[in-house]
């Protein structure tokens, strides 16, 4: 019997622990790979693995997943890599090296998954205000600092901070909790 995602994230908020074990099973292997490919590290990626799905257990009651069950969980996985260079940095520093290649392209399926959340990230600034999305994309695209935007357009600083924040609040609640606002800045370099 095939469950879809939306199925399984209510049987998970239900606090049904078979939900749980369905999505350890369909997933826990994929994400091994995915980040053995990247760290090469075994105990440390089963760590990380066990943590992504030990976090979901905990939020269960308030996820808000937009995007797959399978994006989301990679995306996680991907979070708590970033997060392992930055707590460890010069043990890991050779392995940053080519870091997006590794990341995106492990698998023909992390490929899909990471353009389905570069899609998912267009689709979101596409959908903001067009003051949100111009100025956003400044700031991301063209890198212009937030007082350089504000004299192009004639805005305040401040205008400027706020429509950048409701931007990234707006990609976070979207994409949700697993997608923190480090990894959203990193899928739009």
């Amino acid at each position: 019997m095939i469950i879809s995602d939306h199925e399984l994230i209510e049987r998970l908020k239900a606090n049904d622990k078979g939900a749980l074990t369905i999505l350890y099973d369909s997933f826990c292997k994929q994400l091994l790979v995915f980040s053995y490919n990247v760290l090469k590290d075994k105990e440390l990626c089963e760590e990380m693995v066990q943590d992504v799905f030990i976090e979901i257990w905990n939020r269960r009651s308030e996820l808000q997943i937009k995007v797959s069950l399978q994006s989301y969980l990679y995306a996680a996985v991907r979070y708590k890599i970033f997060a392992e260079f930055r707590k460890d940095k010069a043990i890991r520093v050779e392995l940053y090296d080519d870091i997006n290649s590794r990341l995106q392209y492990c698998t023909p399926e992390t490929r899909m998954i990471h353009e389905e959340l570069e899609e998912q990230v267009k689709q979101i600034i596409g959908s903001l205000p067009d003051k949100c999305q111009l100025v956003f994309n400044m700031s991301r695209n063209e890198e212009l600092t937030h007082k350089e935007i504000a004299e192009r357009l004639g805005i305040s600083v401040r205008t400027v901070e706020t429509h950048i924040t409701n931007a990234l609040k707006m990609l976070r609640d979207s994409l949700g909790y697993a997608v923190t606002l480090e990894f959203i800045l990193h899928l739009l370099k």
